[in-house]
């Protein structure tokens, strides 16, 4: 029978709290002194890996889950903090994204629409991962979702990964001899092959917590996720910048929104 320690929880909780308010303190000063509150974009890997490493360290739970859980995580952080450095070292304006979201507003609603609610969201996101390095594994068939989870996630991390790299090589191309937009690869069987699997990552993080009691209560946080990178954060908002791209309403046409599929007419 599987056990949640919940007193080790709570100080799980309490210490990712910590650390998520700091970063998101030490992001938002920088981001509103320099009015790149894109910023916010290299804080996301960073606090989500960091609170796998909190789990990992202070839970009591099963050491190989809590541990491949932060492993993966960190892997999947480092990659992503790279990709979201280089693009904000790479540009001296502020991604257009963020520009539309919070015009007109004072600096104290920005500070909350942008960073204190990444903050919410990155405790949001991990509530598996904070209980699963509190939980013990039970002894029934059920203990194979956490192996089965663990690879869903690096499923997702991989294709976020090459969906990110086939991106990159479009763009290298000379903007004379590249196409208006890519629809090949990953591109070709759903518009936001990264954001896809930046979700299913997530997802096989809450199944391998789901081996564990209390992942009922956890099912918001995959949820949730889906829900930032299609609509709030991610991929509507992306597309409402990208409408009025050459050939982009044709490719909308063609290639299915977020989860992958071929179209045949």
């Amino acid at each position: 029978m599987s056990t949640v320690d919940w007193a080790n929880l709570r100080t799980i909780a309490g210490r990712s709290a910590v650390a998520v308010t700091a970063l998101q303190a030490v992001t938002a000063t920088l981001g509103m002194r320099d009015g790149r509150r894109d910023y916010a974009d290299a804080a996301w890997g960073p606090g989500l890996a960091g609170i796998a490493l909190i789990s990992a360290a202070t839970g009591t739970g099963d050491a190989s889950r809590r541990w491949g859980t932060a492993a993966l995580t960190g892997a999947w952080a480092i990659r992503l903090e790279r990709l979201m450095t280089g693009r904000l070292r790479g540009s001296d304006e502020e991604d257009p994204r963020y520009a539309d979201f919070i015009e007109g507003d004072s600096a104290p609603k920005v500070v909350t629409k942008v960073f204190v609610t990444q903050g919410l969201a990155q405790l949001l996101v991990s509530a598996p991962v904070q209980l699963a390095a509190a939980s013990t594994l039970p002894r029934s068939a059920r203990r194979w979702l956490v192996p089965l989870g663990l690879s869903v996630a690096a499923t997702g991390a991989v294709v976020e990964a090459l969906a990110d790299r086939q991106k990159a090589a479009y763009m290298a191309r000379d903007r004379d001899e590249r196409p208006d937009v890519l629809d090949t690869g990953l591109w070709g069987v759903t518009r936001h092959p990264n954001y896809f699997g930046d979700s299913l990552m997530w997802d096989g993080v809450w199944v391998a917590s789901a081996a564990s009691p209390g992942a009922l209560f956890t099912l918001p946080a995959p949820a949730a996720m889906s829900y930032f990178l299609m609509y709030a954060t991610g991929a509507k908002r992306t597309e409402d910048h990208m409408a009025e791209r050459p050939g982009y309403r044709d490719y909308q046409k063609r290639v299915a929104f977020f989860f992958p599929w071929i179209k045949t007419g």
